[in-house]
């Protein structure tokens, strides 16, 4: 598992954490740790504590510097997902790129029988009679609308997708193209084409499954997207899938159960 260097001063954010401590962690340019809730976008989570940085310094009458008000994140995280978000503060967004290099372990919940226009819930959501009908614009090779893969069946297709694969990223991504994000050409109503490229699949572990959900841990290295992943099982498996639920649980050694939630801020956020 790649790991930065030990230079950085990392916060394990106590559940009374409030601004002024924000303020005291930017002169030492640390990083926060951030369990995301879902419907918040990762730039949501940054803006608020970026205001909240603002408010307490105006609270102490000091004019904060633009190093003072530096706020940044290491690593996306989609709107419906949750979990860690690493949270840069001051001189540590000069870094923002090794931290997104880091390998990442999610919790995800995929739904079989089902795919989506944007592989997570937030698209249209087309069941599997309809999926049935436009498998190959779906880039399904198989689909039986009448069998259930069996558990056996399942471990075997995650084993089958361990290892170095090729992944294409979904169109509704922050991946620039052309300069713009593939998500704003996606929604414009653009054909958004993204090449295939490497990533690694370190682990895929089943966690439960109980159709149409299946539950899975993921270790996987930078760039690898779970809403891919989940519709590649689903590819795999003849029946299409789409992501339900993710939860991001560790990046590199920090963990989630390190992270504070945005409800634990004694100065709300909201």
């Amino acid at each position: 598992m790649t790991l930065l260097s030990s230079g950085y001063q990392v916060s394990r954010v106590s559940r009374n954490i409030d601004s002024r401590d924000i303020l005291n962690r930017m002169n030492h340019d640390n990083i926060l740790l951030i369990d995301k809730p879902a419907g918040w976008t990762s730039f949501d989570v940054v803006a608020k504590i970026r205001g909240r940085i603002r408010f307490e310094y105006k609270q102490s009458g000091i004019a904060p510097t633009k190093k003072q008000l530096r706020v940044g994140h290491a690593g996306t995280l989609d709107p419906f997902a949750t979990g860690l978000l690493i949270v840069l503060l001051g001189d540590s967004c000069k870094r923002a790129g090794e931290f997104l290099k880091l390998d990442k372990i999610y919790e995800a919940t995929v739904e079989l029988g089902k795919t989506s226009t944007t592989g997570d819930p937030e698209g249209e959501i087309i069941k599997w009679g309809k999926a049935q009908e436009s498998a190959e614009l779906l880039g399904i090779s198989r689909v039986v609308p009448n069998t259930q893969p069996t558990r056996q069946t399942v471990l075997e297709t995650l084993e089958g997708l361990t290892g170095q694969i090729m992944q294409k990223p979904p169109a509704f991504s922050a991946i620039k193209v052309g300069g713009k994000r593939a998500y704003d050409l996606a929604r414009a109503g653009k054909v958004v084409d993204i090449p295939e490229r490497a990533v690694t699949i370190y682990e895929l572990e089943l966690l439960n499954y109980n159709w149409p959900l299946v539950k899975i841990r993921a270790h996987v290295s930078s760039g690898t997207y779970i809403r891919t992943l989940a519709e590649d099982i689903g590819k795999a498996l003849g029946t299409g899938a789409y992501c339900k639920e993710l939860r991001r649980t560790s990046i590199a050694d920090w963990n989630v159960a390190d992270a504070v939630s945005v409800e634990d801020w004694k100065c709300s956020l909201l």
